[in-house]
């Protein structure tokens, strides 16, 4: 009886969650469009505050001052006067497609059985009706790097468009890069003693390196051979060794920031970034002798340990971009907070970056770290059309007020459930007349 009543309310609450209305994926651009009038936000850092912007086919065609001589007859112009104008805000390292209620198993799929799993595809399984989704695109979050998570090693991301009827239509680059996570030399247990957490060595940090080098080993020998039967797995690692791939470590402590690192060089990869948190700023020289770009985890969080600051999170991007280190912030944690990528860039903001800057954290910078700079990240001629544009400044959760979105040139339906839901309401205690003061 219990067992299916579980099963009863799991699938009640499936129903609800699968056949409310969800936007509807936009059709393709049918007519060249020119924004005028509005205050630019390049992506690279550079600003026009009387812009121009032109697209068609989905390709961004000029990015102009309103001044210049451009003819404009064959657009159809939309005035966006005194609003503000971006390139589509990108997060890395998401959940994003994979995950939709943490409580209900059947909505999970991020994570698979096993260590070491870089031939799992994130992009298969990504759900485009996602109720997600939405909610990202209403800040300005137009494309996600969905990403396994699990195991030593997670399995393989890619970056995906926030629309589309299914997979094949919203991706934008497969196979970005595999995920590896990398042991801790410290372990946090609990004494039943104090009541509280005791840090200890991690006894089993060497054995838990030792694996990782021998299955690089193995890949690496396995992209050698000429002649060899078939392995999914080491098939996924061949990438790293040509570039084509990039391995994304998540880590922690500044120690074992250097030491993934030269594993990674020392095992032949080519392109590495770290995802951190704290960790980095005790690293960043070495990072930036390296060249190696960092995803900073949620700025909204308290420091790793008691003796730092408790700002510090709110102060890293400022001080790794200042140490010279390429910055790009995402979120960790429940992927429906993750909508807050923005106002990360804003407390960035707030505790010393350029403000340019700080959206380059979250626009040009990614799309380096993604390896799609040259399709999206900013406002540039011969890009992809993915833009939107906010009434007021978009860092800003008091100002970020969207009014209008393009991917790929094709406008997109803004409105979730969320809105749907206002609308309902404010019409239902209208009617009744609840509404007045």
């Amino acid at each position: 009886m219990k067992t299916r009543f579980i099963f009863t309310l799991t699938f009640i609450i499936l129903s609800q969650f699968s056949f409310a209305q969800l936007p509807l994926p936009a059709s393709e651009q049918k007519e060249a469009v020119v924004l005028s009038g509005g205050i630019a936000h390049l992506g690279n850092g550079e600003v026009i505050q009387n812009a121009i912007i032109g697209f068609d086919n989905g390709i961004i065609t000029f990015v102009l001052d309103a001044k210049s001589n451009q003819d404009l007859s064959n657009y159809t112009i939309i005035d966006i006067s005194g609003q503000h104008v971006y390139p589509g805000f990108i997060l890395p390292n998401s959940d994003v497609g994979l995950a939709e209620i943490g409580a209900v198993d059947a909505s999970v799929d991020k994570n698979e059985v096993g260590e070491m799993n870089p031939n799992i595809r994130s992009l298969i399984a990504y759900n485009t009706d996602s109720k997600i989704i939405p909610t990202l695109r209403f800040n300005g979050i137009l494309i996600a790097e969905t990403t396994p998570s699990g195991g030593r090693i997670s399995g393989t991301s890619s970056a995906m468009n926030m629309d589309g009827w299914n997979w094949e239509d919203a991706v934008l680059k497969t196979d970005i890069g595999v995920h590896m996570n990398w042991p801790n030399r410290i372990s946090w247990n609990f004494d039943k003693q104090t009541w509280s957490y005791k840090k200890e060595a991690n006894k089993s940090y060497p054995n838990s390196v030792n694996e990782l080098k021998a299955f690089f080993d193995d890949a690496i020998a396995y992209s050698r051979s000429s002649k060899k039967r078939s392995n999914m797995k080491l098939e996924a690692m061949k990438g790293l060794f040509t570039g084509e791939k990039t391995l994304f470590i998540n880590v922690g402590s500044s120690k074992e920031i250097i030491e993934s690192v030269r594993f990674a060089q020392q095992s032949g990869v080519l392109k590495i970034v770290v995802i951190t948190s704290t960790g980095a700023i005790d690293a960043a020289p070495f990072l930036v002798e390296n060249q190696i770009p960092v995803i900073l985890q949620n700025l909204h969080r308290l420091p790793d340990n008691n003796d730092m600051d408790v700002t510090l999170p709110y102060q890293l991007a400022y001080l790794l971009n200042e140490a010279g280190v390429l910055v790009s912030i995402a979120h960790s944690g429940s992927v429906m907070r993750s909508r807050n990528l923005p106002f990360y860039a804003g407390t960035a903001v707030a505790y010393g970056v350029d403000k340019e800057d700080a959206i380059k954290m979250i626009t040009l910078n990614t799309a380096k770290v993604l390896g799609i700079d040259n399709e999206v990240g900013s406002l540039e001629k011969g890009k992809r059309a993915t833009l939107f544009v906010s009434a007021g400044d978009a860092l800003d959760m008091r100002t970020n007020n969207i009014q209008i979105a393009f991917i790929d040139g094709k406008q997109i339906v803004l409105n979730g459930e969320q809105q749907a839901l206002y609308e309902r309401y404010t019409e239902k205690y209208k009617a009744e007349g609840l509404n007045k003061q």
